[in-house]
């Protein structure tokens, strides 16, 4: 177990990457016209900016920032980075949240953007958040190499759409109404898609943007995947027996919805054992990078995501 001094550095870090995605997010958020727009509709913009800068971890964030600091890439292009992939998991939620998909009311302890706005302006607001989020990845102020502005983008898009986040909602409104529960393999398939695919491209983008080796992409990608599976099961357990005010949200629901999850099919000590297993395999897809290769941080997360409160 890390002591408590190596904890407080941990989350000193976390903070501190947090601090420059909040700020490069309310950068990217002015209401200011960038060139090649008409106009931004102050409205939108309040409730982008209700939904982007409403706090929260910034874990993916901090995952590509880290990944790429790993090879001693540091750079306001990779904050940037980081804030277009916030950007998109932030469209994400707000439709999340909406009537038709998880009917919330509250996120990160705040009412959702369609209580705080109305739900024509929450789906405007997402569709703008995930336009944008594009945008920031492919403009040449993220980075001057056009074929990684490109990289980036295309795996945003693979990790954020029909075949990743977008598909794995999908499966999991189709599962709500299915006649039989789904088998674990079946749920671990929707959840590395909902909820995995994002985390995996924040380090893999990371890679990309500390321009690792193929032996080192292929190391992190496999801790990415993992970590993302942790995270989902983190979550699930947290929704069975989490504090309503600790999480910021809505504790119950998954139950209540007849949500495929890991608590469902593994019973919450299965899941805590799953969630010690998966812990492990993140540290072994590190020892891959060799000796030399400063995990520490990277460490630190994977245990950080397993016992989380929030």
């Amino acid at each position: 177990m890390p002591s408590s001094q190596d904890f407080a550095a941990f989350e000193r870090r976390l903070a501190d990457d947090a601090a420059a995605t909040q700020a490069m997010l309310d950068r990217l958020l002015g209401e200011a016209a960038e060139a090649g727009e008409i106009h931004r509709p102050a409205r939108l913009v309040a409730a982008m900016r209700h939904a982007a800068l409403g706090g929260g971890k910034r874990l993916r964030p901090f995952l590509m920032i880290e990944t790429a600091r790993m090879f001693g890439v540091e750079n306001d292009g990779v904050v940037r980075a980081a804030a277009g992939l916030e950007l998109l998991h932030c469209y994400s939620l707000v439709h999340d949240d909406l009537p038709a998909m998880d009917d919330d009311d509250l996120r990160r302890g705040r009412p959702t953007v369609h209580k705080a706005f109305d739900e024509a302006t929450a789906i405007l607001a997402g569709d703008a958040l995930l336009t944008l989020a594009f945008d920031v990845m492919a403009a040449p102020a993220t980075h001057a190499n056009a074929e990684i502005r490109a990289d980036l983008t295309l795996r945003l898009a693979r990790a954020a759409g029909l075949g990743g986040m977008a598909g794995g909602q999908a499966l999991d409104l189709a599962a709500e109404a299915a006649d039989a529960p789904l088998s674990h393999a079946e749920i671990a398939r929707l959840q590395a898609m909902k909820t995995g695919a994002l985390i995996l491209f924040a380090v893999e983008a990371g890679a990309i943007l500390g321009q690792a080796d193929a032996a080192a992409r292929a190391a992190l990608s496999r801790y990415g995947a993992v970590i993302g599976e942790a995270f989902q099961i983190a979550d699930d357990i947290l929704d069975a027996e989490g504090d309503e005010a600790a999480l910021g949200k809505r504790a119950g629901k998954d139950a209540e919805r007849n949500k495929a999850t890991f608590v469902s099919v593994l019973g919450l000590e299965g899941a805590r054992r799953r969630l010690s297993d998966l812990v492990a395999e993140a540290q072994a897809a590190l020892d891959d990078l060799g000796p030399q290769a400063a995990t520490g941080v990277l460490r630190a997360t994977a245990r950080f995501i397993a016992e989380r409160r929030n």
